[in-house]
């Protein structure tokens, strides 16, 4: 059995195949046209205002609570 001398990457090396795999990994990746990001921003937004509306309700109605319960 021969001795067989494995040598680590170098820096550059490793660095190298990085690069490469990530443009292999971003070149199957789907960008969205610009209706479907108007879209999908439009959807975001509106589900953050609906978030806020109901947080802020529940807010108003817990204080108004706590307040009845304080005096």
């Amino acid at each position: 059995m021969a001795n067989q001398t494995v040598t680590a990457p170098t820096k550059s090396q490793s660095i190298g195949k990085y690069v490469r795999s990530s443009r292999a990994e971003l070149k199957k990746v789907h960008w969205p046209t610009r209706e479907e990001l108007k879209n999908h921003t439009a959807v975001v937004v509106a589900v953050c205002l609906m978030a806020t509306l109901a947080l802020w309700v529940l807010d108003t109605v817990f204080g108004f609570g706590l307040n009845m319960i304080i005096r």
